[in-house]
């Protein structure tokens, strides 16, 4: 698997890639959370809060991600590579988590900058230091879990086309559709609307960023985390 993350990672660096990922994360963040007169800007907001990024970060991610992943086995089908690597000692388990790792360690490159709003948020409390950390330690994981997921995601759009946009639009459209769509379905049914939200991501997202960590959350983003990649191994072994 090693073999695969590195050979991944390195690719992400060796071209425009990961500096436009990153790049852009942090732009998009930033004119949002500081510059834009919106409901999202930390400084109009009357206090220190980092929540807003929280509630802009997923979505962010939602064309981030499968813009990440859509090359993953695209490209290697469409240049015939991907004969090549199954001619290597390594399996498909390995193959699949190899790039899995790759794109979600850019991922988290990306997250680590954003520390530095924490910092301007607990200097702009009154008084300093007035945060709620729990919160946003709970919101880090959640945010890491949920770039888990829509990795995986990202990674199974990729086996379903050679075409590097058409798995970027399938990406964006599945992680979408979890991330939203049961929430909006949830509307129409008043009765049982919580029930049908749990099935989405962001009920779990917003569950662990209150800074309580629950299994039940824990257990879902890894369940669908795992069926994502799961099927994903299962397309590698029928090319």
């Amino acid at each position: 698997m090693y073999p695969i993350l590195k050979k991944e990672f390195n690719s992400f660096f060796a071209s425009p890639i990961a500096y436009l990922v990153i790049g852009v994360f942090l732009l998009i963040n930033g004119l949002f959370l500081f510059i834009f007169n919106d409901d999202f800007n930390i400084l109009n907001a009357g206090f220190a809060d980092v929540t807003p990024f929280f509630y802009l970060a997923p979505w962010v991610f939602l064309f981030l991600i499968p813009a990440i992943t859509m090359k993953s086995f695209a490209d290697e089908f469409n240049t015939g590579t991907i004969e090549l690597l199954k001619t290597k000692p390594i399996s498909d388990w390995q193959i699949v988590l190899g790039k899995f790792w790759a794109s979600l360690l850019l991922v988290c490159i990306a997250i680590v900058p954003t520390f530095i709003y924490v910092y301007t948020v607990f200097q702009l409390g009154n008084p300093t230091g007035n945060i709620d950390f729990g919160s946003t330690i709970g919101s880090y994981i959640g945010l890491l879990f949920l770039a888990a997921t829509y990795t995986s995601v990202g990674l199974f759009t990729s086996t379903l086309s050679k075409n590097q946009i058409v798995a970027f639009i399938l990406g964006v459209f599945i992680t979408f559709f979890l991330f939203y769509g049961f929430d909006a379905i949830a509307t129409s049914f008043r009765d049982s609307s919580l029930t049908i939200q749990q099935l989405g991501i962001n009920e779990h997202f917003k569950s662990i960023s209150r800074g309580v960590i629950d299994t039940r959350d824990i257990i879902y983003f890894l369940s669908v985390t795992f069926f994502f990649l799961f099927i994903t191994k299962t397309r590698l072994d029928n090319e």
